[in-house]
């Protein structure tokens, strides 16, 4: 396989990663939001129990993995170009998504932690300090893809739109009613479809 190959396999194995990750969002958040809880609202893996908290947890790290695949297809689709800026931007997003994927697996060991406790705390402050991190990345991809000018129309102000989207407004979302947090996440999420999407038809 040639070096136009391996891209072109890249490309479509990545925007299709980020269109069925991403409609995967919103489907998941509804779940959440209407499931009827088996736990009290005070446990860390509220509304699920713990067995289920275990499921759902490692179905979001094979999520975020999928994720995370989709945005090393578009930094390296050239959207970016190849300044400094869009390596560090793509390479950050990836790795910041990575673990991300990460942190789901360890949340499962705060499954029967109450809430708020130190280590329900402790889970929630990595997951914040993570999301940002990713915030940040996916802004600095954003700038790259713009200044770059590869992409053309609303596609190129998406990488930008999801970065801006961590800080404002699914952070305070987070710190709201739970409804809200999953909803507010699961918008951000279904962005990576239209991502997906974006990829697949610039790289055409």
């Amino acid at each position: 396989m040639n070096v136009i190959e391996r891209q072109s396999s890249r490309t479509r194995t990545g925007s299709l990663a980020l269109i069925v990750a991403g409609l995967f969002g919103p489907v998941s958040a509804v779940f959440l939001s209407v499931v009827p809880p088996a736990v009290p609202a005070e446990r860390f893996s509220y509304p699920l129990d713990a067995g289920g908290h275990t499921a759902i947890q490692i179905v979001f790290f094979v999520h975020h993995l999928a994720l995370a695949w989709g945005l090393w297809a578009v930094w390296r689709s050239g959207a970016a170009g190849h300044s400094r800026l869009a390596t560090i931007g793509g390479m950050g997003s990836v790795v910041s998504m990575v673990l991300l994927a990460c942190q789901e697996l360890v949340a499962i060991s705060a499954a029967t932690a109450s809430y708020p406790s130190t280590t329900a705390d402790t889970v929630g402050g990595v997951y914040g300090v993570i999301s940002i991190l990713n915030g940040l990345a996916l802004i600095l991809l954003g700038v790259a893809v713009l200044r770059a000018r590869r992409w053309s129309g609303w596609a190129r102000w998406l990488p930008l739109v999801l970065g801006v989207y961590v800080i404002v407004p699914l952070t305070p979302a987070i710190f709201g009613p739970f409804v809200l947090a999953r909803l507010t996440i699961g918008v951000w999420v279904l962005l990576f479809a239209a991502l997906g999407w974006a990829l697949s038809r610039e790289s055409r």
